[in-house]
């Protein structure tokens, strides 16, 4: 089971709200609107995915890498670097 499994539904709204996002900026370009405008909506697209991200971490830590450090062993340590590496792409992107 996903770490996300019992919010699964909320991640789904949040993600479609953000695909209604990109649309709307999409439309914006096709109609030549202000660049200020369209990178104000670029970068609360951004911040959205930036919070759905979050979210699915949260997720993961309290679900997968916490029952994973439960049986400790090798399977823990794969679950904490694999969560490290996660971290690590969300903080460069």
């Amino acid at each position: 089971m996903n770490g996300y499994a019992q919010n699964k539904d909320d991640v789904l709204k949040r993600l479609r709200r953000v695909e209604g996002q990109v649309r709307g900026i999409e439309r914006m370009v096709e109609s030549d609107k202000y660049c200020i405008d369209v990178l104000t909506q670029v970068s609360a697209a951004t911040k959205a995915l930036e919070s759905v991200a979050l979210s699915l971490l949260a997720d993961h830590l309290s679900h997968c890498v916490a029952a994973a450090v439960g049986e400790g062993g090798s399977v823990a340590a794969q679950k904490i670097h694999e969560a490290n590496e996660a971290i690590a792409r969300l903080v460069r992107s």
